[in-house]
Protein backbone atom coordinates (compact mmCIF):
# COMPACT_ATOMS: atom_id res chain seq x y z
CA UNK A 1 0.00 0.00 0.00
CA UNK A 2 1.14 3.43 -0.82
CA UNK A 3 -0.15 7.07 -0.04
CA UNK A 4 -1.90 8.80 -2.39
CA UNK A 5 0.10 12.07 -3.50
CA UNK A 6 -2.03 15.08 -3.90
CA UNK A 7 -0.29 18.84 -5.27
CA UNK A 8 -0.36 21.65 -3.28
CA UNK A 9 -0.77 25.55 -4.82
CA UNK A 10 1.57 27.05 -6.66
CA UNK A 11 4.90 28.76 -3.56
CA UNK A 12 8.06 30.48 -2.92
CA UNK A 13 9.84 28.64 -0.74
CA UNK A 14 12.59 31.47 0.61
CA UNK A 15 14.96 29.67 3.36
CA UNK A 16 16.50 32.11 5.81
CA UNK A 17 19.67 30.38 6.53
CA UNK A 18 19.63 28.33 2.97
CA UNK A 19 23.27 27.54 3.35
CA UNK A 20 23.31 26.20 6.78
CA UNK A 21 23.13 22.96 8.37
CA UNK A 22 19.51 22.17 8.62
CA UNK A 23 18.75 23.41 5.01
CA UNK A 24 21.28 21.25 3.94
CA UNK A 25 20.65 17.82 5.67
CA UNK A 26 16.90 18.77 5.84
CA UNK A 27 15.25 21.00 3.76
CA UNK A 28 16.70 20.33 0.57
CA UNK A 29 16.53 17.11 0.61
CA UNK A 30 12.73 17.03 1.65
CA UNK A 31 11.71 19.69 -1.61
CA UNK A 32 13.58 17.19 -3.47
CA UNK A 33 11.59 14.19 -2.49
CA UNK A 34 8.11 15.93 -2.97
CA UNK A 35 9.72 17.13 -6.66
CA UNK A 36 10.05 13.55 -7.37
CA UNK A 37 6.71 12.50 -5.95
CA UNK A 38 5.00 15.28 -8.15
CA UNK A 39 4.20 17.25 -5.27
CA UNK A 40 4.71 21.18 -6.54
CA UNK A 41 2.53 23.04 -9.52
CA UNK A 42 3.93 25.48 -11.43
CA UNK A 43 5.29 28.24 -10.98
CA UNK A 44 6.88 27.12 -7.85
CA UNK A 45 10.08 28.50 -6.56
CA UNK A 46 12.62 27.97 -4.31
CA UNK A 47 15.38 30.61 -3.27
CA UNK A 48 18.12 30.56 -0.62
CA UNK A 49 18.91 33.84 1.60
CA UNK A 50 21.91 34.22 3.88
CA UNK A 51 24.54 36.56 4.40
CA UNK A 52 27.23 34.61 2.26
CA UNK A 53 27.70 36.10 -1.41
CA UNK A 54 26.56 33.39 -4.07
CA UNK A 55 25.72 33.07 -6.99
CA UNK A 56 22.09 31.08 -8.30
CA UNK A 57 24.52 28.36 -10.01
CA UNK A 58 26.56 28.01 -6.49
CA UNK A 59 23.30 27.82 -4.47
CA UNK A 60 22.51 24.94 -6.98
CA UNK A 61 25.73 23.18 -6.59
CA UNK A 62 25.34 23.59 -3.08
CA UNK A 63 21.86 21.92 -3.27
CA UNK A 64 22.76 19.23 -5.52
CA UNK A 65 25.89 18.31 -3.22
CA UNK A 66 23.54 18.61 -0.03
CA UNK A 67 21.24 15.98 -2.12
CA UNK A 68 24.22 13.59 -3.08
CA UNK A 69 24.74 13.40 -0.18
CA UNK A 70 21.90 12.99 2.03
CA UNK A 71 19.02 10.87 -0.26
CA UNK A 72 19.97 7.31 -1.04
CA UNK A 73 21.00 7.19 -4.55
CA UNK A 74 18.10 4.70 -5.43
CA UNK A 75 15.83 7.59 -4.95
CA UNK A 76 17.94 10.57 -6.99
CA UNK A 77 16.60 10.96 -10.83
CA UNK A 78 18.41 12.49 -12.91
CA UNK A 79 15.63 14.34 -14.83
CA UNK A 80 13.87 15.24 -11.24
CA UNK A 81 16.65 16.90 -10.04
CA UNK A 82 17.97 18.57 -12.87
CA UNK A 83 13.77 20.30 -12.87
CA UNK A 84 14.41 20.46 -9.05
CA UNK A 85 17.53 22.53 -9.23
CA UNK A 86 16.03 24.81 -11.96
CA UNK A 87 13.59 26.08 -9.60
CA UNK A 88 16.59 27.16 -6.68
CA UNK A 89 17.91 31.19 -6.88
CA UNK A 90 19.57 32.86 -4.35
CA UNK A 91 19.52 36.47 -2.46
CA UNK A 92 22.09 37.50 0.10
CA UNK A 93 20.73 39.04 2.69
CA UNK A 94 21.83 40.60 6.08
CA UNK A 95 19.28 39.95 8.83
CA UNK A 96 20.59 42.19 11.18
CA UNK A 97 21.49 45.54 8.73
CA UNK A 98 18.53 44.72 6.74
CA UNK A 99 20.63 44.64 3.75
CA UNK A 100 19.54 42.68 0.46
CA UNK A 101 15.50 42.59 1.44
CA UNK A 102 15.08 44.59 -1.47
CA UNK A 103 16.97 42.72 -3.63
CA UNK A 104 14.52 39.14 -2.18
CA UNK A 105 11.25 41.47 -3.31
CA UNK A 106 12.66 41.93 -6.88
CA UNK A 107 13.61 38.20 -7.14
CA UNK A 108 10.05 37.59 -5.55
CA UNK A 109 8.36 40.51 -7.64
CA UNK A 110 4.51 40.38 -8.44
CA UNK A 111 4.27 36.58 -7.63
CA UNK A 112 0.70 35.87 -6.31
CA UNK A 113 1.66 32.60 -5.22
CA UNK A 114 1.99 31.12 -1.44
CA UNK A 115 4.92 32.89 0.25
CA UNK A 116 6.33 30.73 2.84
CA UNK A 117 9.37 32.15 4.64
CA UNK A 118 11.68 29.49 6.77
CA UNK A 119 13.93 30.74 9.07
CA UNK A 120 16.59 28.17 9.55
CA UNK A 121 18.37 30.43 11.46
CA UNK A 122 19.35 31.45 15.12
CA UNK A 123 16.15 32.81 16.87
CA UNK A 124 17.94 36.31 18.28
CA UNK A 125 17.12 37.05 14.27
CA UNK A 126 13.60 36.14 14.41
CA UNK A 127 12.05 39.48 14.91
CA UNK A 128 14.43 41.31 13.09
CA UNK A 129 13.74 38.86 9.95
CA UNK A 130 10.24 39.32 10.96
CA UNK A 131 10.12 43.13 10.68
CA UNK A 132 12.33 43.59 7.82
CA UNK A 133 9.40 41.28 5.85
CA UNK A 134 7.03 43.51 7.20
CA UNK A 135 8.59 46.64 6.21
CA UNK A 136 10.14 45.63 3.13
CA UNK A 137 5.84 45.02 1.96
CA UNK A 138 6.74 41.26 1.61
CA UNK A 139 3.88 40.00 3.72
CA UNK A 140 1.00 39.50 1.89
CA UNK A 141 -2.26 37.48 2.89
CA UNK A 142 -1.06 34.17 1.44
CA UNK A 143 2.29 34.26 3.60
CA UNK A 144 3.43 32.08 6.30
CA UNK A 145 6.40 32.30 8.51
CA UNK A 146 8.38 28.88 9.62
CA UNK A 147 10.40 28.91 13.19
CA UNK A 148 12.11 26.04 14.47
CA UNK A 149 12.95 25.66 17.92
CA UNK A 150 13.97 27.18 20.75
CA UNK A 151 11.11 29.89 21.53
CA UNK A 152 12.48 31.35 24.17
CA UNK A 153 14.73 29.90 27.00
CA UNK A 154 12.23 30.63 29.72
CA UNK A 155 8.38 32.00 30.10
CA UNK A 156 9.60 35.42 29.85
CA UNK A 157 11.82 35.11 26.57
CA UNK A 158 9.25 32.89 24.80
CA UNK A 159 6.53 35.71 25.10
CA UNK A 160 9.32 38.53 23.93
CA UNK A 161 9.73 36.65 21.03
CA UNK A 162 6.24 35.53 20.45
CA UNK A 163 5.44 38.78 20.58
CA UNK A 164 8.23 40.17 18.02
CA UNK A 165 6.92 37.58 15.28
CA UNK A 166 3.32 38.27 16.05
CA UNK A 167 3.43 42.44 15.59
CA UNK A 168 4.69 41.37 11.75
CA UNK A 169 2.05 38.10 10.99
CA UNK A 170 -1.43 36.80 12.15
CA UNK A 171 -1.58 34.01 14.77
CA UNK A 172 -2.15 32.11 11.38
CA UNK A 173 0.61 32.90 9.74
CA UNK A 174 2.58 31.33 12.33
CA UNK A 175 4.10 27.91 11.97
CA UNK A 176 6.18 26.58 15.13
CA UNK A 177 7.42 23.36 13.68
CA UNK A 178 8.23 20.71 15.66
CA UNK A 179 9.72 17.98 13.34
CA UNK A 180 8.74 15.18 15.95
CA UNK A 181 4.85 15.82 15.01
CA UNK A 182 5.63 15.25 11.52
CA UNK A 183 6.82 11.61 12.44
CA UNK A 184 4.13 8.83 11.51
CA UNK A 185 4.02 6.86 14.29
CA UNK A 186 3.25 9.50 15.90
CA UNK A 187 0.41 10.93 14.23
CA UNK A 188 -0.50 7.23 14.08
CA UNK A 189 -1.39 8.09 17.92
CA UNK A 190 -4.37 9.73 17.36
CA UNK A 191 -5.55 7.44 14.64
CA UNK A 192 -4.83 4.49 17.32
CA UNK A 193 -6.98 6.17 19.97
CA UNK A 194 -9.38 7.34 17.70
CA UNK A 195 -10.02 5.54 15.10
CA UNK A 196 -10.62 2.48 17.41
CA UNK A 197 -12.89 1.22 19.51
CA UNK A 198 -10.43 -0.71 21.40
CA UNK A 199 -8.16 1.24 22.95
CA UNK A 200 -10.00 4.40 23.76
CA UNK A 201 -12.40 3.14 26.65
CA UNK A 202 -9.56 1.57 28.08
CA UNK A 203 -7.01 4.72 27.81
CA UNK A 204 -7.80 6.38 32.10
CA UNK A 205 -6.62 5.68 35.10
CA UNK A 206 -9.14 2.88 36.00
CA UNK A 207 -6.86 0.23 33.30
CA UNK A 208 -3.77 2.39 32.60
CA UNK A 209 -1.36 2.28 35.24
CA UNK A 210 1.56 4.55 33.90
CA UNK A 211 3.66 6.00 30.87
CA UNK A 212 6.90 6.20 30.01
CA UNK A 213 7.92 8.59 26.77
CA UNK A 214 11.67 7.91 26.20
CA UNK A 215 13.62 9.98 23.74
CA UNK A 216 17.44 8.17 23.71
CA UNK A 217 20.43 9.58 21.50
CA UNK A 218 23.28 7.56 20.88
CA UNK A 219 25.18 10.73 19.81
CA UNK A 220 27.14 13.62 21.82
CA UNK A 221 27.75 16.92 21.47
CA UNK A 222 28.47 16.83 17.65
CA UNK A 223 28.19 20.43 15.80
CA UNK A 224 25.97 22.01 18.31
CA UNK A 225 28.13 22.71 21.32
CA UNK A 226 27.57 26.47 21.93
CA UNK A 227 23.65 26.26 21.48
CA UNK A 228 23.42 22.70 23.62
CA UNK A 229 25.58 23.74 25.86
CA UNK A 230 23.42 26.94 26.99
CA UNK A 231 20.50 24.78 26.69
CA UNK A 232 20.80 21.51 27.76
CA UNK A 233 18.34 18.52 27.72
CA UNK A 234 15.24 20.02 29.54
CA UNK A 235 15.14 23.13 27.13
CA UNK A 236 16.12 21.34 24.27
CA UNK A 237 14.07 18.28 24.38
CA UNK A 238 11.51 18.31 27.03
CA UNK A 239 9.95 21.55 26.92
CA UNK A 240 8.79 21.05 22.91
CA UNK A 241 8.65 17.12 21.57
CA UNK A 242 8.70 15.37 24.59
CA UNK A 243 5.69 17.30 26.74
CA UNK A 244 4.00 17.45 22.74
CA UNK A 245 4.64 13.98 23.12
CA UNK A 246 2.80 13.49 26.09
CA UNK A 247 -0.10 15.85 25.23
CA UNK A 248 -0.99 13.43 22.36
CA UNK A 249 -1.26 10.77 24.75
CA UNK A 250 -3.29 12.52 27.39
CA UNK A 251 -5.38 14.71 25.77
CA UNK A 252 -9.14 14.38 25.53
CA UNK A 253 -10.70 13.19 22.10
CA UNK A 254 -10.99 17.13 20.40
CA UNK A 255 -14.05 17.60 18.24
CA UNK A 256 -12.49 17.56 14.86
CA UNK A 257 -8.96 17.05 13.19
CA UNK A 258 -9.10 20.89 12.95
CA UNK A 259 -5.88 22.91 13.75
CA UNK A 260 -7.10 24.02 16.42
CA UNK A 261 -9.56 21.99 18.07
CA UNK A 262 -6.43 19.61 18.38
CA UNK A 263 -4.57 22.36 20.24
CA UNK A 264 -7.02 23.74 22.63
CA UNK A 265 -7.22 19.78 23.58
CA UNK A 266 -3.13 19.82 23.99
CA UNK A 267 -3.57 22.83 25.92
CA UNK A 268 -5.49 21.53 28.54
CA UNK A 269 -3.76 19.16 28.94
CA UNK A 270 -0.22 21.54 29.61
CA UNK A 271 -2.67 23.48 31.82
CA UNK A 272 -3.56 20.48 33.88
CA UNK A 273 0.28 18.88 34.62
CA UNK A 274 0.82 19.38 38.55
CA UNK A 275 3.61 21.82 38.95
CA UNK A 276 6.89 20.89 40.47
CA UNK A 277 8.12 23.15 42.45
CA UNK A 278 11.42 24.08 44.72
CA UNK A 279 11.81 21.25 47.20
CA UNK A 280 10.08 19.15 45.04
CA UNK A 281 12.54 18.82 42.25
CA UNK A 282 15.02 16.45 43.24
CA UNK A 283 12.20 14.34 43.99
CA UNK A 284 10.96 14.60 41.00
CA UNK A 285 13.48 14.95 38.65
CA UNK A 286 16.56 13.66 37.63
CA UNK A 287 20.11 15.47 35.98
CA UNK A 288 22.89 13.64 34.31
CA UNK A 289 25.86 14.54 32.64
CA UNK A 290 27.72 11.72 30.60
CA UNK A 291 31.15 10.73 31.54
CA UNK A 292 33.65 9.09 29.19
CA UNK A 293 32.52 5.42 28.08
CA UNK A 294 32.04 3.70 25.15
CA UNK A 295 28.90 3.82 22.74
CA UNK A 296 28.59 1.51 19.49
CA UNK A 297 32.14 3.38 17.46
CA UNK A 298 34.00 2.88 21.06
CA UNK A 299 35.67 4.73 23.53
CA UNK A 300 33.98 8.76 23.34
CA UNK A 301 34.78 11.15 25.60
CA UNK A 302 32.60 12.59 28.61
CA UNK A 303 30.73 15.75 28.38
CA UNK A 304 33.39 18.17 29.66
CA UNK A 305 35.79 17.02 27.62
CA UNK A 306 34.16 17.66 24.15
CA UNK A 307 33.11 20.72 25.46
CA UNK A 308 36.56 21.64 26.48
CA UNK A 309 35.27 23.46 29.78
CA UNK A 310 33.73 22.68 32.87
CA UNK A 311 30.24 22.80 33.06
CA UNK A 312 26.72 21.85 34.82
CA UNK A 313 24.74 21.55 31.90
CA UNK A 314 22.68 18.08 32.13
CA UNK A 315 23.00 15.90 28.88
CA UNK A 316 19.99 13.69 30.73
CA UNK A 317 16.73 14.37 32.30
CA UNK A 318 13.87 12.07 33.90
CA UNK A 319 11.32 13.40 35.09
CA UNK A 320 8.42 11.48 37.32
CA UNK A 321 5.22 14.18 35.61
CA UNK A 322 1.45 14.03 36.78
CA UNK A 323 -1.97 15.47 35.17
CA UNK A 324 -4.33 16.84 37.58
CA UNK A 325 -7.96 15.49 35.77
CA UNK A 326 -10.05 12.97 35.92
CA UNK A 327 -9.09 10.98 33.75
CA UNK A 328 -5.35 10.56 34.51
CA UNK A 329 -5.59 11.03 37.82
CA UNK A 330 -2.62 8.52 39.77
CA UNK A 331 -1.62 7.84 36.39
CA UNK A 332 2.44 9.08 37.14
CA UNK A 333 4.46 9.98 33.36
CA UNK A 334 7.56 8.85 33.03
CA UNK A 335 9.94 11.03 31.05
CA UNK A 336 13.45 10.32 30.21
CA UNK A 337 15.89 11.64 27.44
CA UNK A 338 19.53 12.10 27.19
CA UNK A 339 22.31 11.46 25.30
CA UNK A 340 25.45 8.85 24.50
CA UNK A 341 22.67 6.31 26.29
CA UNK A 342 22.66 2.66 25.03
CA UNK A 343 20.74 2.82 22.12
CA UNK A 344 19.04 5.35 19.80
CA UNK A 345 15.46 5.11 20.06
CA UNK A 346 12.17 7.22 20.89
CA UNK A 347 8.98 5.44 21.98
CA UNK A 348 6.10 5.66 24.23
CA UNK A 349 4.75 2.80 26.70
CA UNK A 350 1.67 2.63 27.86
CA UNK A 351 1.41 0.09 30.70
CA UNK A 352 -1.83 -1.55 31.65
CA UNK A 353 -2.89 -2.17 35.47
CA UNK A 354 -2.56 -5.82 36.16
CA UNK A 355 -5.35 -8.66 36.27
CA UNK A 356 -7.09 -8.19 39.45
CA UNK A 357 -6.86 -11.87 40.33
CA UNK A 358 -4.81 -15.28 38.46
CA UNK A 359 -6.88 -18.28 37.87
CA UNK A 360 -3.31 -20.08 36.80
CA UNK A 361 -1.14 -21.88 39.30
CA UNK A 362 2.50 -21.03 40.39
CA UNK A 363 3.97 -23.22 37.84
CA UNK A 364 2.08 -21.17 34.46
CA UNK A 365 4.71 -18.73 35.00
CA UNK A 366 4.43 -14.57 35.75
CA UNK A 367 1.91 -12.87 34.45
CA UNK A 368 3.47 -9.70 32.76
CA UNK A 369 1.33 -6.32 32.27
CA UNK A 370 -0.27 -5.81 29.02
CA UNK A 371 2.22 -2.99 27.36
CA UNK A 372 0.99 -0.96 24.26
CA UNK A 373 4.54 0.14 22.95
CA UNK A 374 4.88 3.01 20.03
CA UNK A 375 8.12 3.11 18.21
CA UNK A 376 8.97 6.62 17.23
CA UNK A 377 12.49 5.45 15.20
CA UNK A 378 14.17 3.88 14.12
CA UNK A 379 12.07 1.01 12.59
CA UNK A 380 8.43 2.81 13.22
CA UNK A 381 5.97 0.22 14.19
CA UNK A 382 3.51 -0.48 17.28
CA UNK A 383 3.75 -3.72 19.27
CA UNK A 384 0.82 -4.83 21.30
CA UNK A 385 2.53 -7.04 24.16
CA UNK A 386 -0.23 -9.75 25.72
CA UNK A 387 -0.07 -13.14 27.00
CA UNK A 388 -0.69 -16.63 25.94
CA UNK A 389 -0.35 -20.31 26.53
CA UNK A 390 3.33 -21.25 24.99
CA UNK A 391 2.58 -23.60 22.63
CA UNK A 392 2.88 -27.26 23.98
CA UNK A 393 1.94 -30.41 25.68
CA UNK A 394 3.61 -29.41 28.95
CA UNK A 395 0.87 -28.05 30.86
CA UNK A 396 -0.46 -24.47 30.97
CA UNK A 397 2.65 -22.22 31.16
CA UNK A 398 1.87 -18.46 30.09
CA UNK A 399 3.97 -16.44 27.83
CA UNK A 400 4.20 -12.68 26.89
CA UNK A 401 4.65 -12.15 22.92
CA UNK A 402 3.97 -9.01 21.00
CA UNK A 403 1.42 -8.22 18.43
CA UNK A 404 3.70 -6.47 16.35
CA UNK A 405 3.02 -3.71 13.11
CA UNK A 406 6.08 -2.98 11.56
CA UNK A 407 5.52 0.42 9.30
CA UNK A 408 8.42 -0.88 7.44
CA UNK A 409 6.67 -4.30 6.55
CA UNK A 410 3.14 -3.11 6.26
CA UNK A 411 3.62 0.02 4.00
CA UNK A 412 6.01 -0.53 1.19
CA UNK A 413 7.88 2.38 -0.08
CA UNK A 414 9.67 4.84 1.04
CA UNK A 415 8.92 6.62 4.42
CA UNK A 416 8.57 10.25 4.05
CA UNK A 417 10.45 12.60 6.30
CA UNK A 418 8.84 14.24 8.80
CA UNK A 419 10.08 17.62 7.21
CA UNK A 420 8.22 16.57 3.95
CA UNK A 421 4.63 16.64 5.77
CA UNK A 422 5.70 19.36 7.56
CA UNK A 423 6.19 21.43 5.04
CA UNK A 424 4.06 20.62 2.29
CA UNK A 425 1.46 21.40 5.93
CA UNK A 426 3.00 25.08 6.03
CA UNK A 427 1.89 25.37 2.21
CA UNK A 428 -1.65 23.82 2.69
CA UNK A 429 -1.91 26.42 5.80
CA UNK A 430 -2.74 23.03 7.98
CA UNK A 431 -1.41 24.15 11.45
CA UNK A 432 -2.50 21.04 13.11
CA UNK A 433 1.20 19.54 13.31
CA UNK A 434 2.00 22.87 14.55
CA UNK A 435 2.57 24.67 18.23
CA UNK A 436 0.27 27.81 19.34
CA UNK A 437 1.73 30.11 20.99
CA UNK A 438 0.10 29.56 24.40
CA UNK A 439 0.95 26.43 23.63
CA UNK A 440 4.46 27.24 23.94
CA UNK A 441 3.86 29.14 27.05
CA UNK A 442 2.32 26.71 28.82
CA UNK A 443 4.94 24.60 27.95
CA UNK A 444 7.55 27.06 29.47
CA UNK A 445 5.16 27.66 32.43
CA UNK A 446 5.44 24.02 33.80
CA UNK A 447 9.51 23.49 32.62
CA UNK A 448 10.01 27.07 34.68
CA UNK A 449 9.85 25.83 38.58
CA UNK A 450 12.30 22.89 37.67
CA UNK A 451 14.87 25.06 35.79
CA UNK A 452 14.80 27.60 38.14
CA UNK A 453 15.62 24.80 41.49
CA UNK A 454 17.71 23.02 39.64
CA UNK A 455 19.64 26.56 39.18
CA UNK A 456 19.32 27.37 43.17
CA UNK A 457 21.47 24.87 43.63
CA UNK A 458 18.89 22.33 44.76
CA UNK A 459 19.62 19.05 42.53
CA UNK A 460 23.21 18.81 41.57
CA UNK A 461 23.91 17.26 38.10
CA UNK A 462 24.82 13.54 38.29
CA UNK A 463 27.23 12.03 35.72
CA UNK A 464 26.92 8.57 33.93
CA UNK A 465 28.82 6.24 31.99
CA UNK A 466 28.30 6.52 28.12
CA UNK A 467 26.64 4.13 26.61
CA UNK A 468 24.78 3.25 29.37
CA UNK A 469 20.99 4.83 30.15
CA UNK A 470 21.99 7.44 32.37
CA UNK A 471 22.10 7.79 36.20
CA UNK A 472 21.52 5.22 38.87
CA UNK A 473 18.60 8.01 40.62
CA UNK A 474 16.84 7.50 37.20
CA UNK A 475 16.05 3.99 37.97
CA UNK A 476 15.24 4.81 41.42
CA UNK A 477 12.86 7.31 40.03
CA UNK A 478 10.70 4.68 38.71
CA UNK A 479 11.52 1.70 40.97
CA UNK A 480 10.43 3.12 44.26
CA UNK A 481 7.33 3.36 42.98
CA UNK A 482 7.58 -0.62 42.36
CA UNK A 483 8.16 -0.40 38.17
CA UNK A 484 10.96 -0.33 35.86
CA UNK A 485 11.96 1.46 32.64
CA UNK A 486 10.92 -0.46 29.65
CA UNK A 487 14.12 -2.69 27.99
CA UNK A 488 14.71 -0.80 24.35
CA UNK A 489 16.94 -3.10 22.22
Amino acid sequence: MTSQIIPVDPFDFIVFGGTGDLAERKLLPSLYHRQRDHQFSEPTRIIGASRSKMTDKEFQDFARKAIKEHVKEEYIDDTELKTFLARLSYVAVDAVSGDGFEDLKKAIGDSKAIRAFYLAVSPSLFGSIADNLKGHKLVTPESRIVVEKPIGRDLASAKALNKLIGDDFEEHQIFRIDHYLGKETVQNLMALRFANALYEPLWNSAHIDHVQITVAETVGLEDRVTYYNNAGALRDMVQNHMLQLLCLVAMEAPSSMEANALRDEKLKVLNSLKRINGNEAPKHTVRGQYRAGASAGGPVKGYVEELGAESNTETFVAIKAEIANWRWAGVPFYLRTGKRLATRVSEIVIEFKPIPHSIFGENAGSIFNNQLVIRLQPDEGVKQFIMIKDPGPGGMRLRQIPLDMSFAQSFTGRAPDAYERLIMDVIRGNQSLFMRRDEVEAAWNWIDPIQHAWEEGRQDVQGYTAGTWGPSSSIALIERDGRTWHESN
